[in-house]
């Protein structure tokens, strides 16, 4: 019995683990106090263990350099973690989605499934600027919500778009959960980062899809607004001359500033169409010239401020300016700048975007640290290794890898969050991936989609119990239409959320098929073929020992003549005249010689 204890030491571990989560026990506990009993196991049981168990007291000196090291105090990629949940926050409540809502609610509102658009649109935004699902969902649903069931929205309808909309700051950067992968797989952020930017929009086209086949199917449970909601009137073809007028605007920049700034003329040739459009609504809506629709006028000064921030967030990610961690405080501050613009950055808003990073900060760092203490234990017994073996020997060589790993994933999701799924399965799959040969930037954003599930997943979804949790759960009357509404029940929740699984797996699937989604962050594929190299021009010489030609004429070749003065290398060295000797005699060899 010891000896088959001690030979399988690691699955053993391994569904112990399991049990204690399912128990209901804190992830970062589980994790520290699963490894330390196994520990203690392991080095009682190791002289029966045929050599696979490579544990000693002595080991556990280790922890505190695990603990101090690269990996997780002195790690500077998950320092990116409480800037951007720190810009998250601050973002949520300064009122920014409740403005984008209204904005595009009110741009999307005369077409049928308009409010569903402007959610999920809203909903990328958001997550382009705050990364933080739980503030993305509960900001939607406090603000859309009540405006979708006010006009006739389909209560599970309303409830999937919203929630799904939210799960998408999960995928599209700057994401935390792409943060954490990127940690785990020993990758760049900036690349993962790189690499998710397309399948997170092709996501989004896939909900929008959605909506639209649901407005054909079923258009009676997404009506358009009627016209008495549209306080901001009628304007759509402003807004198309003013984004015309910022094109021509930017390609004439582009233009002028090519010759001097080259790759980057584009970039700066579009900042400044988009600075000068938003300066020209400003004074319209200050000045009251009325040049631009009321419409046009909020589209512009509402949208513009979250671009920028992104674009100071990610762009400067993406072009090399600074690293994930750099861009995150820049972020957290064009945060406040843009929070004090608004007039709401008090001190209760800081206080309590403050407490809730210090809160996700350790919840992550505690996970961090009981997995250092799982693994130290898991790698002693050989536990890698077992995994690996494992997921190696699967039918179907890499597809069947992909395919096991997702399932196994896709259930995990029912149980646990993405930072425990982060923290304690990725690290056993990518050795595993590595071997095969699968990038591990693709396999990340892969298991990035995957996980996404794990915040939709009946009933356990966090985004589920964050709508929940601001869904009105009595019936209440509407401040605007005067109509009593009735509630919003867990099961409306729950069926909304199954379309919205169904699409992230097909999402996951088309990942697989089209894997150039992901590996375009390497940038264009070079041809070895059409590399030319050139060397600089050199001036011939002629051969050792043979004179130059002409006499110190020019060159026949075109090159030019050595000017006065200048050595003539094709002959050897002089050292000037050396004093002369007298020759000695010639030896007469008529005589025989003499030997004194």
């Amino acid at each position: 019995m010891i000896e088959f204890i001690a030979q399988n030491m690691a699955p053993i571990m391994f569904a112990s683990l399991i049990i204690f989560l399912l128990i209901g026990y804190p992830v970062a506990f589980s994790l520290a106090a699963n490894g330390l009993l196994f520990f203690f196991i392991g080095v009682l049981v190791s002289p029966y263990s045929g050599g696979s168990i490579n544990l000693a007291w002595p080991l556990l000196h280790a922890l505190p350099d695990n603990f101090y090291g690269t990996r997780v105090m002195s790690n500077d990629t998950l320092l990116a973690i409480p800037f951007f949940t720190f810009m998250g926050i601050v973002l949520e409540r300064s009122g920014m989605a409740e403005d984008l809502l209204d904005t595009i609610g009110q741009l999307f509102g005369p077409i049928r499934g308009g409010l569903a658009y402007a959610v999920i649109f809203v909903g990328a935004l958001l997550a382009a600027t705050t990364g933080v699902v739980a503030a993305s969902v509960i900001a939607m649903g406090l603000i859309s919500l009540p405006i979708m069931l006010r006009y006739g929205y389909d209560r599970r309808l309303a409830s999937g778009v919203i929630a799904a909309s939210g799960t998408l700051a999960q995928i599209i950067p700057p994401s935390l959960v792409l943060i954490v992968l990127a940690d785990q797989l020993g990758r760049s952020v900036g690349d993962m980062y790189a690499g998710a930017l397309i399948p997170g929009l092709v996501l989004t086209g896939i909900y929008m899809l959605y909506i639209l086949v649901m407005s054909i199917v079923r258009p009676s449970s997404m009506p358009a607004l009627p016209p008495e909601a549209r306080t901001l009137g009628h304007g759509v073809l402003s807004l198309i001359v003013a984004l015309l007028v910022t094109g021509a605007i930017s390609y004439g920049a582009y233009r002028y500033l090519a010759p001097t700034q080259g790759d980057n003329a584009d970039i700066l040739g579009f900042a400044v169409g988009v600075i000068v459009i938003y300066v020209v609504a400003i004074l319209d809506q200050r000045l009251r010239i009325n040049m631009m629709s009321k419409l046009a006028q909020q589209v512009v000064i509402v949208l513009i401020p979250p671009l920028a921030l992104i674009f100071l967030v990610l762009g400067t990610i993406f072009l090399g300016i600074a690293t994930p961690t750099e861009g995150g405080a820049m972020g957290a501050v064009g945060a406040l700048i843009m929070a004090a613009l608004k007039g709401r950055l008090t001190r209760e808003v800081v206080n309590q975007a403050l407490a809730s990073t210090t809160r996700l900060s350790s919840f992550v760092l505690f996970i961090l640290i009981g997995a250092r203490v799982f693994s130290l234990t898991f790698y002693g017994v050989n536990g890698h290794i077992w995994v690996e073996h494992l997921l190696t020997s699967l039918p179907g060589g890499e597809t069947g890898f992909l395919v096991g790993v997702n399932i196994l994933v896709f259930v995990l999701a029912f149980f646990l969050d993405f930072f425990e799924l982060a923290f304690i399965i990725v690290p056993l799959l990518a050795p595993a991936a590595d071997k095969l040969g699968i990038d591990l930037i693709w396999f990340g954003v892969l298991l990035g989609v995957n996980m996404q599930t794990s915040f939709m997943h009946p009933p356990f979804g966090f985004a589920l119990f964050y709508l929940r949790s601001v869904a009105a759960r009595v019936p209440y009357l509407d401040r605007i239409t005067g109509k009593k509404i009735a509630p919003v029940s867990t099961g409306q929740i729950y069926w909304g959320a199954v379309p919205f699984v169904c699409i992230q797996v097909i999402m996951i699937g088309l990942t697989i098929a089209f894997p150039q989604m992901v590996m375009r962050y390497k940038g264009p594929a070079v041809e070895p073929s059409t590399i030319d190299l050139k060397l600089p021009g050199m001036p011939s010489l002629s051969p050792l020992g043979t004179p130059p030609a002409d006499n110190g004429a020019a060159p026949a070749n075109g090159g030019a003549a050595p000017a006065p003065g200048t050595p003539d290398l094709s002959q050897p060295p002089s050292f000037g005249d050396a004093p002369s000797k007298p020759a000695p005699p010639a030896p007469d060899l008529s005589q025989p010689p003499k030997f004194n």
